[in-house]
């Protein structure tokens, strides 16, 4: 009997082969001891729903008992993403059980997953850009790394893996363009505007010589110590640089990513290139961008399109 469970609950732990799925994601896909937590979790809450449903054996599981699982989980406010991992642990106990001849057919194959809405980070305004990229110590020792890096996130858009990653390789002031490596090492050129040219190149001509000791790698921003900048240290001078400026909401990295897309669509720029500069590869991952200022665009819409105002046409 497992330590602490009753007969009624170890009865159906053998029914549902309990033992032998965890057994199976310890030894044979070496999952860890957390990872294997979740799982356990995730199937016992599934098997006490089926008991309140009356249903105690593997075979008689049906998709409906899934369906109705799924509208369970989110009446008990469960977020999309809890849900989606709730169900993946089905979809991997069910294809065990079906390996292993316990079931006939896999109930979970129709299972439809809930739509993850993708929570945006909080756009900033010019004004509170203009005093984030401002709002570094003039005093400071590293005054034009911090500038330069605060520039270069709003005027490129890049995320903070590829500006900590950035090489001296990809700087290219004569035509203001970056040359970034993104995810799945594609390359993709990246225009620089004229303050974040200036105070790169500024930063490149006086201060990154003097921080470089060797252990530089060829990275662009190098931390005070002469190695290259880590996401962590990003992350910290943004949000240093948003409370000096007064912004009290939180602000990362990923905000100036997105602030750089939502001000380029205001300002009538195509999507198509909004995502190459994103280095987006499908557009449906741009398109969260256009949802984000409904007021400007009801103001675009009143300002151009011919039948947007309020009269009544004339009979």
């Amino acid at each position: 009997m497992s330590g602490g469970a009753t007969p009624e609950q170890d009865a159906v732990r053998r029914r549902f082969h309990v033992e032998p799925f965890l057994d199976h994601l310890a030894f044979e896909r070496g999952l860890s001891a957390r990872t294997l937590e979740a799982y356990g979790r995730d199937l016992f809450r599934f098997l006490a729903y089926l008991a309140d449903r009356g249903v105690d054996d593997l075979e008689a599981v049906e998709g409906a008992h899934l369906r109705e699982y799924t509208y369970r989980l989110k009446d008990d406010g469960l977020a999309p993403t809890s849900i989606r991992r709730a169900q993946s642990t089905l979809r991997t106990y069910f294809a065990f059980c079906l390996a292993e001849g316990w079931v006939a057919d896999d109930p979970t194959e129709r299972l439809e997953s809930p739509r993850t809405w993708r929570r945006l980070p909080d756009v900033l305004s010019r004004d509170e850009v203009v005093r984030l990229v401002e709002a570094p110590d003039p005093d400071a020792d590293v005054f034009w790394r911090d500038r330069a890096i605060l520039e270069v996130l709003y005027s490129s858009g890049l995320r903070v893996s590829e500006l900590a990653d950035l090489p001296l390789t990809g700087v290219d002031l004569d035509e203001r363009v970056l040359l970034v490596y993104g995810k799945g090492s594609k390359e993709r050129l990246v225009p620089l505007g004229g303050p974040a040219a200036r105070a790169l190149e500024r930063y490149l001509r006086e201060l990154r010589p003097e921080l470089d000791r060797g252990q530089g790698r060829g990275r662009v921003f190098l931390t005070a110590r002469g190695r290259p900048v880590s996401r962590q240290t990003v992350w910290n001078l943004v949000r240093a640089a948003a409370r000096a400026a007064g912004i009290e909401r939180k602000v990362s990295p990923h905000t100036l990513r997105h602030t750089f897309a939502t001000h380029l669509l205001e300002g009538g720029a195509d999507l198509a290139a909004v995502q190459e500069l994103l280095g987006h590869a499908d557009i449906s991952t741009t398109q969260i961008y256009t949802h984000v200022d409904r007021r400007w665009l009801a103001e675009v819409h009143r300002a151009h399109h011919p039948r947007s105002s309020l009269e009544s046409p004339s009979a």
